[in-house]
């Protein structure tokens, strides 16, 4: 058989809004077939054998058939490379994990030239499916070799460069489910949900409702215990501190162990707990010094530490952290222990779609300063049984949601209304979530503007909790949609006074 000249791309729209083809956004082709016009699928000896071997889960599509196996029916009834253009490029899709199921194709007045759309939420990702799944099709047609995993793997390195970031996504999922539509606004994730007067904003957890103020006394630990401490919110006792000597003696004056933190850091860093002598405070103190503008030494709370995530003031989400430890076994080091034991948890990654980060020691001083307190390094080979603590905290990925007694949510709850954010992240540390916090000396040890929520939408065990939801209905009434109705009068003669 003689090489089939390609396939002509003529024109590539992206519809962002409603349109002929659905009210979603999708990408329209506008194809012309040339000489494969007279080709139909079952016409192409070999075609639909080595489509069915590179995408086995065609079998899955239904096509107008309306049931499995539907569009293998066609191709072998005899189709035309228009219509197997369209499931080859939502094939890829899906299997890049970006699923849809919306396509048509149609012919035109024009012989050969058809008109194909597919559902896209993203106009770089659509491009990059049409351009892998054009050239997958025309191998197919040529009996040439193509490497669908290398087209998959490019295809999901164009979604991860372009596509929302898992926090952000679960909260548009949310405002889809309800037909509110978005628009994303930047490169990152600032999206607008619903149109004109009845817009609101996203940027994460953020929302146009998030006080800049708010996010200044959430920044500042200090301030932020000042005001707690005022309404009743329990809260550790703790001081400023100008230097490590000084940070001893607020540790005694306390009473040990203590916690040694920066006052405007984030994400856990330079925070060493637990700390009873004075050689780790004082190395505690350089860490943090690094990391904020002031230090704070605070007296230490038993318990574990949780994550709340608050939404409109209420209690959507709670996750307990653990601490991270290795068994030694006479024969590895301690990073290789970590490579083993911790970082091959597949809930861990280096990106954000990952509820836990990989432990790499050598870039974490907090965990230098782990092993030192117990006389070992990076390089140490602990004994056969030895266990090593590695992090004392910042691995909180196990739900706990139904357990929170109802006197931590309101404390939780008032918590994030004295700071003044709608959406605030809440630490604390307790040993039972399910008891009061002052019946176990429980305490509050931070508030977080823009929290992250995978914790919550991928726990490692646990109910996932709906927290998309949570903060599309704390941004839209239960009546409202985010839409402005509009109305197209068109015609020929008087549509002016019938638009009047």
């Amino acid at each position: 058989m003689s090489k089939k000249n390609d396939i002509k791309l003529l024109r590539i729209n992206y519809l962002r809004g409603p349109n002929i083809w659905t009210y979603r956004a999708c990408l329209e082709t506008w194809l012309d077939l040339g000489e494969l016009e007279d080709f139909p699928s079952n016409s192409l000896p070999g075609l639909n054998q080595r489509l069915c071997a590179w995408l086995p889960a065609l079998v899955e599509h239904h096509c107008g058939v309306g049931e499995r196996g539907g569009f293998l029916q066609r191709l072998e009834e005899g189709t035309w490379m228009g219509h197997v253009l369209e499931h080859v490029v939502i094939e890829l899709l899906n299997l890049a994990g970006m699923p849809t199921g919306f396509g048509q194709t149609r012919s035109t007045s024009q012989r050969g030239v058809y008109r194909m759309v597919f559902r896209a939420r993203d106009e770089q990702v659509a491009r990059a499916a049409l351009k892998e799944g054009h050239a997958l099709l025309m191998a197919a047609i040529n009996d040439e070799s193509f490497d669908v995993s290398a087209a998959v793997a490019r295809l999901r390195d164009t979604i991860d460069d372009c596509y929302l970031g898992p926090s952000t996504a679960a909260i548009v999922a949310a405002a889809t489910d309800r037909r509110i539509p978005h628009i994303r606004l930047n490169d990152g994730n600032l999206v607008q949900l619903g149109h004109g007067a009845r817009q609101r904003r996203i940027w994460t957890a953020e929302t146009d409702r998030t006080s800049a103020i708010a996010e200044g006394i959430a920044r500042d630990k200090d301030l932020t215990k000042t005001l707690l401490k005022a309404v009743g919110v329990p809260v550790p006792e703790g001081v400023v501190v100008k230097s490590p000597e000084e940070a001893w003696e607020a540790a005694k004056d306390l009473g040990l162990p203590v916690v040694v933190k920066p006052s405007d850091g984030n994400h856990g860093r330079g925070v060493t707990l637990d700390l009873v002598i004075e050689a780790d405070v004082h190395a505690a103190f350089a860490l943090a010094d690094r990391e904020g503008s002031e230090v704070l030494v605070e007296r230490c709370i038993p318990g574990n530490e949780h994550r709340l995530l608050v939404v409109g003031g209420r209690v959507v989400a709670a996750a307990r952290g653990e601490s991270a430890w290795v068994v030694g076994d006479g024969k590895h080091n301690v990073k290789q222990l970590i490579d083993q034991q911790i970082n091959t948890d597949p809930r861990r990654g280096l990106t954000e779609d990952f509820p836990l980060n990989r432990v790499v020691p050598e870039e974490d001083p907090v965990v230098l300063l782990e092993l030192q307190r117990q006389n070992l390094r990076v390089e140490s080979v602990p004994a056969h049984g030895q266990r090593v603590l590695i992090q004392r905290n910042g691995n909180v990925a196990i739900d706990c949601t139904a357990e929170v007694h109802p006197e931590v949510a309101h404390a939780v709850g008032l918590a994030a209304r004295t700071v003044g954010l709608d959406i605030a992240g809440i630490d604390l540390v307790a040993e039972d979530i399910g008891r009061p916090l002052q019946d176990q000396g429980g305490a509050i040890v931070e508030v977080n503007a823009g929290p992250g929520l995978l914790m919550h939408l991928k726990p490692a065990e646990g109910v996932p909790q709906p927290v998309g939801q949570a903060i599309v209905d704390h941004l839209f009434a239960e009546d409202e949609s985010g839409r402005i109705p509009i109305v197209g009068v068109a015609g020929s003669r008087g549509t002016a006074t019938v638009a009047r």
